[in-house]
């Protein structure tokens, strides 16, 4: 297994945060090898953002990901920038509420509305990226829900367990009715 994964989007959506959990949960669960690297644009919040993940069973040579396996877009101006660089056979995900399909790729395109079910189930949308990371797990089988909840479990408190756990269910959840 080599796949290498593009999560973008805007500041404070928790992106890179959604990235790294990814990475850990790959790296100290399932035995394989994963690097994350990281850009955002000049604004701490509401700039652009991107963080590139690569997960492998091999040794891992370079870590910036050219054209992704899996490309992940939570706004406009990410989808914009970014659609192009799939890979021919990959897979993108957007959010239903912040992007609008304007063209078609040589990827399967899968259009969810995590942000909306985010606001339902648990009603804040700070868990938006765990919903993400919950569709992103369902849908490729990258790394099992147990190990997201492992890196969960050791990087946020007790108190806010709950709600992350709820929300990376809610992704997997949404990700099975397609």
């Amino acid at each position: 297994m080599n796949k290498r994964i593009v999560f973008s989007g805007s500041g404070g959506q928790g992106v890179i945060t959604a990235a790294i959990i990814l990475a850990e949960a790959a790296s100290l669960y399932e035995n394989l090898n994963a690097v994350q690297t990281q850009s955002y644009g000049p604004e701490a919040r509401g700039g652009a953002t991107r963080a590139d993940i690569i997960i492998s069973e091999a040794a891992i040579r370079h870590p910036k990901v050219i054209n992704p396996h899996i490309l992940i877009c939570l706004t406009q101006e990410a989808y914009s920038k970014y659609a192009g660089i799939v890979r021919p056979g990959g897979l993108m995900l957007t959010d239903m509420k912040y992007v609008k399909i304007d063209y078609k790729v040589d990827a399967r395109q899968v259009e969810l509305d995590m942000y909306q079910r985010v606001m339902e189930k648990i009603g804040k949308p700070i868990v938006f990226n765990i919903c993400m990371l919950g569709a992103l797990i369902e849908l490729t089988g990258l790394v099992k829900q147990d190990s997201i909840l492992k890196v969960l479990k050791e990087k946020i408190g007790p108190d806010f367990m709950t709600m992350n756990r709820e929300a990376l269910e809610a992704g997997v959840q949404l990700a099975r009715t397609i």
